[in-house]
């Protein structure tokens, strides 16, 4: 007798009038019972996956719009309880087999979004991208596969299921990329399904795949999981993931530090006192067999890994407990051909329900988000949400010297030097109240930024350069009339904002939060194509700051990305100088390094884009210069290894454009100053629109670049005599005014 179950899918995710009062039934057939049974209030079951996905399709068509900057992703708003309660709901037994189903949270997706499978990991519910559900739902189309708490089906019959569903969505898409998310045993299960279809484009995101069973910490315990005191059974839920770090998904940075604490204490009590646990999840009778699934799943997913073609991406927990995931991410980043790994090293098994960076934001950050066959770094890009906004600012933004990797040797072996100079520094400073009380919170940055890489989490997490340097950001109107704020820049595409680069390009961070706080504008930086290369996975294991300037919406600096961005209207960060002015040699402070060629300007010239000039100053005010790259390569073993590491490097222009085509990269060493300010001036709109000889006449597009470089030097100059005015140029002097009248950003400066 086949028993059926009905779910509703919500009419507030129909966007057009005339659907509001729609609802959409499924029916879904189910053997072994009579009665009708819910998988869960807040999930759609789906069984015959053809029909499901055709209705699917018809509600994307109508329903699906592109998403805006800082859009809602719903981060931080579950937790392990919307887990644990949803988790008691779907495992109540119906006898039906193992089906896909679609959480009703996921919404519907933008257009043309690719398909995500979710395996789970060996309690089958689900539900573990719950933390994700909302994030996940704006692009792709998500399907998550809930094996019944009873159910014994093998490994194969899984298998075959997923490979049923992977095949229906090839035919129907033959051109977009499948994304199979697997945890645990769903990792095994992804590997095994990429195996055994090479032919078709798989993204597998494997979260602490289980392909080291035969390895895992627990192997001794497996014999008598059986016969263990309910209570030592429950207690192993324990080792699943890292208490503090579940307890701290939905605690906010902004909240004072005491309700902080207080939300921490109880969150840990519930995780203490829950009535639900894992004995509730997955029963004493049924772990056995999990077990041995397991088992068989590791085996075999082993045994195929040189039979994987798709791209993988591995995300390994430091502190997983249940298996050596760190370990075993290495191993499979050398055994699978196209594998990228990031390292968390803080957090547990159970990563997906911790506090940690949003898995759409690793995705993004990897360059692993695409709709065709190839990344499209306009097309396929998604905006950053508003939890990706906070989170990536406070770790982009950090006081951490950075820049290209490749010298990141370098720069330790000249630690001595600098310290040789840190303490001439000292010497020479002038020992005063003041002085001191700068000293003093300069300390308290570094001490939050080591207190944000160990557990500790719920607290200032990091003190970010935004607050250190206080920028402050001036504009040109259209009657020449400088003003503070960014009301002289247009609020409508296509606009270039060209400018100077100071040091290590630390002044890109406060400019792209003052566009999107003050305007709601993303701005898409053009970056060196180095930071795009795959070089950079053995110096950044970790999510890092890289992952994050790509989540931001830095594409590579290429001729054709610059095309297609102005042919979306787009807000292009453009420095025509490059690495040659980011990586400038003592002395060169403020001095604008341009090659001679126009590049940019008749590009810009056939969209009709305006162009805005902006200089930007305070490099000397946060660092100071201790080796160049010249002292550098004075230095034997340094040099050796600057020569032997440029070899590699990707050319961002042609070789016979001069030293600003191909420059020398390096990391300086650099020492921290006690924070000044960052200034920055936007000069006037200079449009571009009716000046199509432009195009034509390299001597007008010549005039036309020697202008705005002329612009921008006059602005730095403008900046550097109109600072020495600012009452708050100095750090403590800001601090003192921001806890007695306002936010950072609102700081008074001079009076432009």
């Amino acid at each position: 007798m086949a028993s059926f179950v009905t779910s509703h899918i919500s009419p507030c995710y129909l966007t057009s009038s005339k659907l509001n009062k729609i609802q959409f039934r499924v029916r879904v057939e189910c053997s072994g019972s009579s009665d009708p049974k819910a998988l869960s209030s807040d999930c759609l079951a789906i069984n015959e996956t053809s029909k499901s996905r055709v209705e699917e399709r018809l509600m994307k068509d109508v329903i699906s719009k592109d998403l805006k900057p800082l859009w809602d992703d719903g981060y931080g708003t579950k937790t392990i309880k919307d887990y644990l309660e949803g988790a008691m709901d779907i495992i109540r037994p119906d006898g039906g087999p193992p089906r896909w189903f679609c959480p009703v949270e996921c919404g519907q997706p933008v257009k043309d979004a690719p398909l995500l499978l979710f395996l789970p990991g060996i309690d089958g519910v689900g539900l573990s991208l719950s933390l994700h559900h909302k994030a996940l739902g704006k692009v792709f189309e998500v399907q998550s596969l809930h094996i019944p708490v009873y159910d014994q089906t093998p490994f194969e019959g899984l298998l075959k299921l997923v490979e049923e569903t992977v095949r229906l969505e090839h035919a129907s898409s033959p051109n977009k990329p499948i994304y199979i998310v697997g945890e645990s045993f769903g990792g095994c299960l992804a590997l095994a399904v990429a195996a055994r279809h090479p032919e078709i484009d798989l993204v597998l995101v494997l979260v602490n795949p289980a392909t080291s069973f035969g390895r895992s910490q627990l192997q001794p315990l497996v014999p008598i999981l059986e016969d263990l005191p309910d209570n030592l059974y429950s207690l192993l839920g324990f080792v699943t993931g890292n208490p503090l770090k579940i307890a701290t998904v939905d605690i906010q940075n902004t909240l004072p530090l005491r309700l902080q604490l207080e939300k921490l204490v109880g969150n840990l009590n519930y995780l203490r006192t829950s009535p639900i646990g894992l004995a509730d999840i997955i029963p004493k009778a049924t772990i056995r067999w999990k077990l041995k699934m397991l088992k068989s799943a590791a085996r075999c997913s082993n045994s195929r890994l040189h039979a994987v073609n798709a791209e993988v991406l591995v995300l390994a927990s430091g502190r997983d407990a249940m298996l050596p995931s760190a370990k075993e991410a290495k191993r499979l980043k050398h055994s699978l051909r196209n594998c990228t790994v990031r390292y968390f090293r803080n957090n547990g098994h159970a990563l997906l329900l911790e506090d940690s960076v949003g898995l759409l934001a690793i995705i993004k950050g990897t360059r692993k988000y695409r709709r065709s066959r190839t990344v499209d770094y306009v097309s396929d890009f998604v905006p950053p949400s508003m939890s990706e906004f906070k989170r990536g600012l406070d770790i982009i933004g950090c006081l951490r010297i950075f820049s290209v990797p490749l010298l990141w040797k370098t720069t330790a072996m000249c630690c001595d030097l600098a310290g040789c100079q840190f303490t001439i520094f000292l010497k020479q400073w002038p020992v005063t109240l003041k002085n001191w009380l700068q000293f003093y919170f300069y300390l308290a940055d570094i001490v939050c930024l080591l207190i944000s890489e160990t557990d500790i989490t719920f607290t200032w997490k990091f003190r970010p350069l935004r607050s250190a340097v206080g920028s402050v950001m001036f504009s040109t109107l259209e009657d020449g009339k400088i003003v503070k704020g960014l009301a002289g820049v247009p609020g409508e595409g296509p606009v270039v904002i060209v400018g100077y680069h100071m040091l290590l390009g630390m002044e890109v961070f406060p400019l792209g939060e003052a566009f999107l706080r003050e305007k709601n504008i993303m701005i898409r930086g053009l970056a060196h194509p180095e930071l795009f290369t795959r070089r950079y996975e053995k110096y950044f294991s970790h999510f890092s700051v890289l992952d994050w300037l790509r989540v931001m919406g830095a594409v590579p600096v290429t001729a054709s990305n610059l095309f297609k961005l102005l042919s979306k209207k787009s807000h292009v960060l453009l420095y025509p100088g490059g690495a040659r002015e980011a990586l400038h040699y003592k002395g060169e402070e403020y001095k604008v390094t341009w090659p001679d060629q126009q590049e940019f300007v008749r590009i810009a010239a056939r969209f009709g884009a305006t162009i805005i000039p902006f200089g930007a100053v305070g490099e000397d005010d946060v660092m100071k210069m201790v080796l160049d790259g010249r002292e550098l390569m004075k230095i034997p073993m340094v040099g050796n290894l600057i020569r032997e590491v440029r070899r590699d490097i990707v050319k961002a222009r042609d070789e016979s454009k001069g030293e600003v085509a191909n420059p020398e990269l390096f990391v300086p060493v650099v020492l921290p100053k006690l924070p000044g300010r960052y200034y920055y001036l936007f000069g006037k709109s200079i449009e571009t629109k009716g000046r199509e000889k432009i195009l034509q006449d390299k001597e007008q597009a010549g005039q036309l670049y020697k202008q705005i470089k002329s612009e921008i030097e006059c602005n730095i100059h403008y900046l550097l005599k109109k600072r020495k005015e600012d009452p708050y140029r100095n750090s403590i002097d800001r601090r003192v005014y921001q806890a007695l009248h306002s936010p950072l950003h609102e700081v008074p400066a001079f009076d432009p």
